[in-house]
């Protein structure tokens, strides 16, 4: 009986199962999106309704060939009652009837017999393929929940590396504002350092301008001392004017 049911619900067992341990297998963890991961989830789903099928399926069977064998141990000991009694029977009569009834029950054995194998073997299926959907129901969720845990750690990775990289653009961002500052505070000395340089300069060459000048510009003893002035005149190649007559042809003479 079990084959006959598996045989009609195996088709859609197996597409369920093998469904589940496809996509299970085929789609990586690492990058399952969240809908593959409800998609998976979908698939296990119906395969644990497979499962609980499955499971309903082998307890009806078990029931079945526990009750068949159970009628079986019943019929073979009510036989070898009766045969008990037949061989104990000396009344022709009495005979005849217990020998009838263990004709009639070893009858019944002998055709229950080939039913309760195919009971049993049922049973022993219908178990063999509940543990194999159980044992796959478990590797898929195990899988399943594997990938979501990637899935949820990769989704935390990102937002960490998405906070990382806000707080270097704003570190980079403050990098460049102080190496823009500093770029201008680097001009600035730099013109300043100009300036002063400039300044210096200036000054050094209106000292040396007036140095010059004072050299050359002769001094006031030399110009007072009328003594001193002839004979910077006589050395000169300027006769010095001795009065005032002459001095004052001296200067009509330079117009």
């Amino acid at each position: 009986m079990f084959t006959f049911i598996r045989n009609l619900v195996g088709v859609k067992t197996d597409q369920a199962m093998q469904g589940a341990m496809e996509a299970l297998v085929r789609w990586d963890p690492q990058s399952a999106t969240e809908a593959e991961l409800r998609t998976m989830e979908q698939h296990l789903d119906s395969l644990g309704r497979e499962v609980a099928q499955a499971r309903q399926s082998y307890d009806k069977e078990q029931k079945e060939a526990d009750a068949i064998k159970a009628l079986l141990a019943q019929r073979m000991a009510a036989a070898e009652q009766l045969q008990a009694q037949l061989d104990a029977a000396t009344d022709p009569a009495r005979k005849a009837s217990l020998e009838k009834s263990l004709e009639t029950i070893v009858g019944l054995l002998e055709e229950m017999t080939p039913e309760v194998e195919r009971e049993v073997k049922d049973a022993e299926d219908a178990l063999s393929f509940l543990e194999m959907l159980e044992k796959n129901y478990a590797e898929a969720g195990a899988k399943l929940k594997r990938a979501r845990s990637d899935l949820d750690r990769a989704h935390r990775d990102m937002a960490r590396a998405e906070q990382q990289r806000e707080v270097a653009e704003r570190q980079a961002e403050a990098a460049r504002r102080v190496a823009g500052l500093t770029g201008a505070t680097s001009s600035l000395s730099v013109a300043l350092k100009a300036m002063q340089d400039a300044s210096a300069k200036d000054l050094a060459e209106a000292e040396a301008a007036s140095a010059k000048a004072k050299l050359l510009t002769p001094s006031n003893p030399e110009k007072e001392d009328p003594n001193i002035a002839a004979a910077m005149a006589a050395a000169s190649g300027k006769p010095a004017a001795s009065s005032l007559s002459e001095r004052l042809a001296a200067l009509k003479a330079k117009k």
